[in-house]
């Protein structure tokens, strides 16, 4: 609801009142101060007053006449030493005016100090809030993005599904290849735009486990067979080191989009006519999965970040892809309470791995 320019103007007039009131209050009681300073003898000691000045003057001025107010209430606190009495004070009176000056410079240091902390603090603060609304801005906008452009792809690729199929008429063995390809462009940009969608939800609302006994063995059987085509495509062959079942409590469909994100991130960074492997092993309490590639493997510079959100590393296997995919992996992975990392071989390639806590009774 918009303010009517007459609540502007009351609201002006009411900061404009409460402004000359603050200026009265301050000038009222240093006057007082001044006044009782310097009409009873030099060892009564009333600057101590002028505190109350500075602590006001603080609260609603700006920090240069809180500066001023200190510095003429230390200045009006010492020459009451000589004004209006000319006459030589005992030691005790200079000592106890001393202290009073030291009290008023104090009580003015401590008070511009702890402005200069609030203003500070008002300014992070606005700061966070700011980058708060940014955030849920950047959600909205990005869920319904994401939203919207999964109905046309979901079409498009239905359609071609039916192109394939000869339900529009005959289709030939080339354009049965073309068909092939626009249908993996578009289901690897519906990917790319579920991944943006989950990311983002993961971040606000966390992820929702349908936790179970898992072999990953069987699991990861399960994906190869999927990726079968692909990898005759390219001419590479997944290799099993070892078959030994290991038991964890997870969510299958999530664990298996993170397994299938490290296979085919090794799939697309192999070299033609390559190996890939998989090893599984039981270490401790912990089951981890190991998918080594021999492609061109990572800058040690981008190992620490390569599951960051976003992040595109310096070497030519980083340049690739949205950045999305392995944080989504580790964010699946650190749900199941687990870790996922990466590192080079010492030879050729770059292995990636997780862990997860092992199941140990069934």
């Amino acid at each position: 609801m918009k303010k009517t320019e007459g609540q502007y103007s009351s609201g002006f007039l009411f900061k404009l009142n409460q402004r000359y009131y603050n200026y009265w209050l301050i000038t009222t009681i240093f006057l007082v101060v001044i006044l009782l300073e310097y009409s009873t003898p030099s060892a009564y000691i009333f600057g101590y007053f002028y505190t109350g000045a500075i602590v006001l003057t603080n609260y609603c001025l700006k920090r240069q006449a809180v500066i001023l107010i200190t510095v003429a209430g230390a200045v009006f606190t010492l020459l009451n030493l000589f004004f209006p009495q000319l006459e030589i004070n005992d030691n005790a009176t200079v000592a106890n005016r001393i202290i009073a000056v030291i009290a008023i410079l104090v009580t003015g240091w401590l008070s511009v100090r702890n402005r200069i902390y609030e203003e500070e603090i008002n300014k992070q603060q606005a700061k966070i809030k700011a980058q708060e609304q940014l955030a849920a801005i950047r959600q909205d906008f990005v869920s319904t993005l994401t939203h919207d452009l999964k109905t046309p792809l979901l079409g498009a690729i239905e359609t071609i599904k039916s192109f394939q199929a000869g339900v529009f008429g005959m289709v030939s063995p080339t354009q049965q290849k073309v068909l092939e390809m626009m249908r993996r462009s578009h289901q690897s940009t519906l990917q790319l735009v579920q991944t943006v969608l989950d990311v983002y939800r993961n971040d606000s609302e966390g992820i929702q486990l349908q936790l179970k006994p898992l072999n990953l063995t069987l699991l990861l059987e399960e994906i190869t067979t999927t990726l079968t085509d692909l990898c005759q495509s390219r001419r590479i062959y997944i290799h099993f080191d070892t078959r030994q079942n290991l038991w964890v409590k997870g969510d299958s469909l999530q664990l298996q989009r993170v397994f299938s994100n490290l296979l085919n991130n090794a799939i697309n960074h192999s070299p033609r006519g390559s190996r890939i492997e998989i090893t599984l092993k039981s270490i401790e309490n912990q089951q981890q999965v190991l998918v080594r590639d021999k492609g061109s493997g990572i800058a040690n510079n981008d190992l620490p970040y390569l599951f960051e959100r976003f992040y595109q590393g310096h070497s030519d296997r980083s340049a690739k892809g949205s950045g999305l995919g392995l944080y989504l992996s580790r964010q699946i992975i650190e749900a199941h309470g687990g870790k996922i990392w990466a590192e080079n071989h010492p030879t050729q390639g770059a292995i990636f791995c997780c862990s997860l806590p092992a199941l140990m009774e069934r």
